[in-house]
């Protein structure tokens, strides 16, 4: 009876400590941005920098592309013999 009762104490204890454990990590910081800062980048300029990196990809495409069909035209050149 008295073990009983000494782990159910021993159980108390240990989920207070718990509970006491992880309010230890809940903090009451204000989740608006800091005074005078956006939250996020100007949208039009993120656009602008999509699109550039977009277009630079494309170049890119555009140049191993032509890299492949030279590759290509090299290797089914029929021998003449």
């Amino acid at each position: 009876m008295r073990a009983a009762q000494s782990q159910r104490w021993m159980m108390l204890l240990a989920a207070n400590a718990l509970i006491v454990g992880v309010l230890g990590f809940y903090s009451t910081s204000p989740a608006a941005p800091q005074a005078g800062q956006p939250p996020f980048n100007n949208s039009v300029e993120q656009r602008e920098s999509q699109l550039r990196e977009l277009r630079e990809i494309k170049e890119l495409l555009k140049e191993q592309n032509a890299l492949l069909k030279a590759g290509a035209d090299k290797l089914n050149v029929p021998a003449n013999r």
